[in-house]
């Protein structure tokens, strides 16, 4: 049955809402996207800071090299980087508007400035609230849910919110209603929408991730996770399609200066669920109408995922991308519904519960386990192998099985988390 025109806009909102870009990872970006949004309120570099972070946000932080800052990591570096660039307007790309001779003012800037970083009391797992002084003004900003989300800023006690966000997003609310998604219904889309409204978002998703992911393949970043792949690949689509998404990665983590576009708020995500799929297609030689068909899928089924569990969790969203690109690449070989549920209840099995201990290098190795999940998962399928309801957190019904692992992420891991945090920040 066709799909009604309501799930038709509500998916391709949701698609548009997603593909975003972003330069460099997306947690430290949104601390800069927020500290730029002080500094340019107050006119001025803010003499004083005290930013409050949910544990989730500290815990995505903490290691990662933050772009265009010659190699500096951490909050606090995220912070002086956003404040240098003062161009809220760039949203997820602030720390473009940063210049080479900008990497000493950051520093210069972070060992005169007195900040103070703290851990919020908030039941969002995203959350920045962050608080700025200059001269005899102050600034307050506050970030929650999502990552451009700008729930308000205040100069001096007045509200100036409407000058740094829509008026949509000055509402504290969740994004497009994605209760609509469903499996069967993904397909459906995939399979009959007119293209013409996103296919601009889809070719920028091929386009910005190939070519990190490339840079990746070509380049010395991380742990070159993605290049040992590559060069035990010798021609195998498998080990190309883990090769290609996990070298995405390590540069991204890394502080590899090229945009992303991203899926649930998180580059890896979108990395790994539209990587996979376009190297499948590469290799099957397929028209471009089929890979972008097969992306909508695979982003979608993440997306999906994602809903239960939650933007930031103790739970690895890398593997809820791997399992949706499983679908995608089952979509290019001819798969519709059946195949595609078979594929994603056997990946979700496969990795479930895989944690999320931050922002990293070694995010780029559970990208090629969640890809090699994926790929599996068709590949049990297409042999008439499946695992079965009562297999673990399996039921019947793949819906079923999506609505057990948000119960995963959101309460049985809830206390990993905490304890993750903990270790992380070194309270044990």
């Amino acid at each position: 049955m066709a799909l009604s025109q309501e799930y038709v806009r509500t998916y391709t909102d949701i698609l548009i809402e997603e593909l975003i870009s972003a330069m460099g990872c997306t947690e430290p970006i949104a601390i800069a996207y927020a500290s730029s949004i002080i500094s340019h309120a107050l006119g001025g570099s803010p003499e004083k800071l005290r930013v409050g972070l949910s544990g989730n946000i500290i815990k995505n932080v903490k290691s990662v090299i933050v772009p265009l800052t010659g190699g500096m990591h951490g909050i606090d570096s995220a912070i002086c980087a956003g404040v240098i660039s003062a161009s809220p307007h760039r949203r997820l790309e602030v720390l473009c508007a940063l210049e080479a001779s900008d990497v000493e003012k950051i520093k210069e800037y972070k060992e005169k400035t007195p900040i103070e970083i703290y851990e919020l009391e908030t039941e969002n797992a995203f959350e920045i609230l962050i608080e700025g002084t200059y001269g005899e003004n102050i600034a307050i900003a506050r970030l929650a849910k999502r990552h451009t989300n700008v729930i308000y800023v205040l100069l001096n006690g007045q509200d100036i919110t409407t000058n740094y966000a829509t008026e949509d997003d000055t509402v504290e609310k969740d994004s497009t209603d994605r209760s609509l998604l469903s499996v069967k219904d993904i397909v459906e889309y995939a399979d009959t929408v007119d293209l013409c409204e996103i296919t601009p978002y889809l070719e920028k998703q091929i386009e910005c991730n190939m070519a990190i992911a490339t840079e990746g393949i070509n380049g010395e970043w991380g742990a070159s996770i993605g290049k040992t792949l590559y060069n035990m690949a010798n021609g195998d689509v498998r080990t190309l399609a883990r090769a290609y998404a996990a070298a995405g990665s390590d540069a991204r983590m890394s502080g590899c200066e090229m945009p992303v576009c991203i899926i649930s708020g998180s580059g890896n995500q979108g990395i790994t669920a539209s990587v996979p799929v376009i190297i499948y297609a590469n290799h099957m030689g397929v028209d471009k109408e089929t890979l972008l068909r097969a992306l909508i899928v695979s982003d979608l089924i993440t997306i999906h995922q994602k809903t239960g569990i939650g933007c930031l969790s103790a739970y690895c969203g890398a593997i809820s991308a791997g399992c949706g690109c499983g679908c995608g690449i089952a979509y290019l070989k001819g798969g519709r519904y059946y195949e595609i549920a078979h594929t994603l209840v056997n990946a979700i099995a496969i990795l479930s519960g895989t944690i999320c201990d931050g922002a990293k290098s070694s995010c780029a190795a559970k990208i090629a386990m969640a890809v090699e999940a994926g790929i599996l998962g068709y590949e049990m399928m297409a042999s008439g192998h499946q695992f079965y309801g009562g297999d673990g957190i399996i039921t019947k019904g793949v819906e079923n099985t999506i609505k057990n692992v948000g119960r995963l992420a959101q309460k049985g891991m809830s206390e990993t988390d905490r304890e993750i945090i903990k270790i992380m920040l070194g309270k044990v």
